[in-house]
């Protein structure tokens, strides 16, 4: 199992030089190897191997006009290569957009395979020596790569991949199981079966805007080129980074506080991408982060023993009433509460679409043969679908699904 943890560096002026070197050789190599790819399969018809495209460094090393490879540590551009290849096999295989060429703009960063060592509170690297990192935990195991990478506002991180033997314990269904409806206006709706709660959406984004707008404008002012232009770039990159890392703090003390409090968390399946087309939720849709909210959950409960659950996207939790399950035949956006025509209930639109999301998940394991307990108790949903099972199960245990 591979685990990885992000940690700071603080390089010397003489080793963020050194980095700044290897990191744009391992740009440079990176951009001439896909450009002779490209090259090659017009002439050809055929690719390259990471093999053949390892096998013109020696070359370019003697050449005059490219001797400054000599100077970059070796591993490094054979990792770009691997890179590369990595990115093209994600492409045929439909993971991936068609490889890019990396800017001197953008993200700069080189990969360390091997070499690497944790020395006190230092990463021992290869041409770098010692250099000083805020190491907060370390993993049992083998160091496997390093990623050194620089953000636009001129900080250093690395991310160490270590190869533990520890592996993610088997889910075992004892603990609660609760329902998640997400949304813009009230960025989570959870419900566990006893209570529903609501975590306002933190909108980082229009907290920041005035003032990134201000920094921009700032920036198109300058000459570029220009020192001047250089330090509003940074200011404009620091604005995104707070905003970014506001974010990821919200989402993370929020997935880790559903976590600790449930085992068991249903959400519904969302096709972001298509949603994102809509150019009136665009904007409000990716700064939400509902993605990386998923991702957080489905990690951290993995590690716990928990189970997420993603529904089906097209489940009407929102059109079919959590009491009676009489499902109405639309429910326009605009629509925030509405009176079920069958039994009379008022239903909040979100309230009631996470209960319906978290009778589904526990329909959707009981229909899998597995009894799913919570407080001690069997757990039968009032609402949701129909479950196939007609009994409860002969022995109220929690049984235990091996993840796959």
């Amino acid at each position: 199992m591979h685990k990885a943890i992000k940690v700071r560096l603080y390089p010397t002026n003489e080793q963020a030089q050194k980095l700044s070197q290897v990191m744009g050789c391992a740009r440079w190599w990176y951009n001439y190897a896909l450009n002779l790819c490209n090259e090659t399969y017009k002439a050809t018809g055929k690719g390259l191997t990471q093999i053949a495209l390892n096998k013109h460094l020696p070359k370019l090393k003697k050449e005059e006009d490219t001797l400054w490879l000599k100077d970059c540590y070796s591993q490094v551009l054979q990792s770009a290569t691997l890179n590369l290849t990595k990115a093209f096999r994600n492409f045929f295989e439909g993971r991936a957009k068609y490889p890019k060429f990396k800017s001197y703009g953008g993200k700069q960063s080189c990969q360390y395979p091997q070499s690497v060592l944790i020395i006190d509170n230092c990463l021992k690297i290869p041409q770098l020596g010692l250099v000083k990192a805020s190491i907060h935990r370390i993993f049992e195991g083998e160091i496997k790569t390093v990623t050194v990478s620089k953000t636009p506002t001129g900080k250093y991180f690395a991310s160490i991949l270590f190869e533990t033997e520890q592996d993610f314990p088997e889910v075992t269904i004892t603990g609660k199981v609760c329902g998640i409806d997400l949304g813009i206006k009230d960025f989570a709706i959870v419900n566990d079966g006893e209570k529903t709660s609501k975590y306002a959406n933190p909108r980082q984004i229009k907290k920041h805007e005035k003032n990134l707008a201000r920094k921009q404008q700032k920036l198109a002012r300058k000459k570029k080129g220009s020192k001047n232009r250089e330090r509003a770039s940074k200011l404009v990159a620091k604005v995104h980074e707070h905003t970014s890392n506001a974010r990821h703090d919200f989402l993370h003390k929020l997935s880790r506080k559903i976590v600790n409090g449930n085992q068991v968390v249903v959400v519904e399946k969302l096709n972001i991408k298509g949603m994102v087309r809509n150019h009136c939720l665009a904007k409000a849709i990716s700064d939400v982060g509902w993605g990386t909210f998923i991702n957080y959950l489905d990690y951290k409960l993995k590690l716990h023993g928990g189970l997420l659950l993603e529904i089906d996207r097209w489940f009407p939790s929102s059109k079919t009433c959590s009491n009676c399950l009489y499902q109405m035949s639309e429910m326009p956006l605009d629509v925030r509460e509405w009176t079920c025509p069958s039994c009379g209930t008022v239903h909040d639109r979100d309230e009631n679409a996470s209960k319906n999301i978290r009778a589904e998940g526990i329909r959707i394991i009981q229909t899998d043969g597995i009894a799913v307990s919570a407080s001690g108790g069997t757990v039968r949903p009032k609402g949701g679908r129909k479950s196939v099972l007609r009994h409860e199960p002969v022995k109220d245990e929690a049984y235990t699904i091996p993840l796959g």
